[in-house]
């Protein structure tokens, strides 16, 4: 779907905490639906793949059906598939086009394991998750034992949860893909991105929790991209659920945290250019606090 750029200005000026609570009871409506569906799949795995694009509030989405579920009876356990990545070995590890390694690739992940791990949780049986250290870029020692009881469900959350390594070999485990879809549009046409509603996520995110500073993030963006297209997108039809995690006035809040990270940018910066279009299209909406957004809006999970 799409949004109308005079729809959210006009609502934001009316009653901007009413609009921002009105579509969060929307987005919430979806989390019940989406949790309904999978119950249903119960009965034929306990298993739940969840992908999605950077920027797409996968992790605060994925919670949030979990606390539905939980509130169900039915108890639910959300694991990052970032910890199935195999220890890095310069000799092999999958490349990108400028010789760097790419992290973005199926490769990296242990899909056999992943395999074994399904199996094993679908019989009742106890696994390791395992425990992937970044920092040294390697499989740790231990991992965290799971086992799953009668009314338990895992839900396995990565970029490549719909890679058809994985799902040819689990047709049954349930699979959603969330992001966010939605394109804000003005007298016919597009004026917002929801790819830029993305990048503005990830670029927030990354300032806040990751001490990574705009010219950081654009310079991973490209390969991100490139990783989206790739190892995404192709595999998003094949999920049970298209999940769509905009949200009508997140422009109107993300533009006080994200403009002035993008104006920093220096001129001479060779991606400079690509932000220019984005900062305009920012003032093209009404400015919402970030001080009244509601308490369980999917935006802390950007801004915190």
């Amino acid at each position: 779907m799409a949004y109308q750029l005079s729809e959210i200005n006009a609502a934001v000026r009316s009653d901007p905490v009413g609009f921002m609570e009105e579509c969060d009871a929307k987005f919430q409506a979806k989390v019940e639906a989406a949790a309904d569906l999978i119950e249903q799949n119960m009965k034929n795995s306990p298993v739940i793949l969840v992908s999605g694009p950077s920027g797409s509030g996968k992790t605060t989405t994925s919670l949030k059906i979990e606390h539905v579920l939980d509130s169900r009876g039915i108890e639910t356990h959300t694991i990052s598939m970032d910890d199935y990545f195999k220890t890095v070995d310069p000799r092999t590890a999958p490349r990108t086009p400028d010789g760097s390694i790419d992290l973005e690739s199926p490769a990296m992940l242990d899909m056999d394991l992943m395999d074994e791990h399904f199996t094993k949780l679908s019989r009742g049986e106890p696994i390791m998750v395992p425990h992937f250290e970044f920092a040294r870029q390697m499989r740790g020692e231990g991992g965290r034992r799971l086992v799953l009881g009668k009314d338990e469900l895992a839900i396995f959350e990565g970029i490549h949860a719909l890679n058809t390594d994985l799902t040819a070999r689990h047709p049954e485990a349930f699979r959603v893909y969330i992001s966010a879809r939605s394109n804000v549009m003005h007298e016919g046409k597009v004026c917002f991105k929801g790819t830029w509603m993305r990048l503005a996520r990830r670029a927030v995110r990354d300032y806040n929790f990751r001490g990574t500073d705009i010219q950081g993030t654009l310079d991973l963006w490209a390969n991100v991209r490139r990783g989206e297209k790739l190892y995404i997108s192709p595999y998003k039809d094949s999920a049970h659920l298209m999940f769509d995690s905009s949200l009508p006035y997140e422009v109107s809040v993300m533009a006080s945290y994200a403009k002035p990270l993008m104006a920093a940018v220096p001129e001479e910066n060779q991606r400079r250019h690509e932000l220019l279009d984005l900062m305009a299209a920012f003032d093209l909406f009404e400015p919402i606090d970030p001080k009244t957004v509601p308490a369980d809006s999917l935006l802390h999970e950007f801004i915190g």
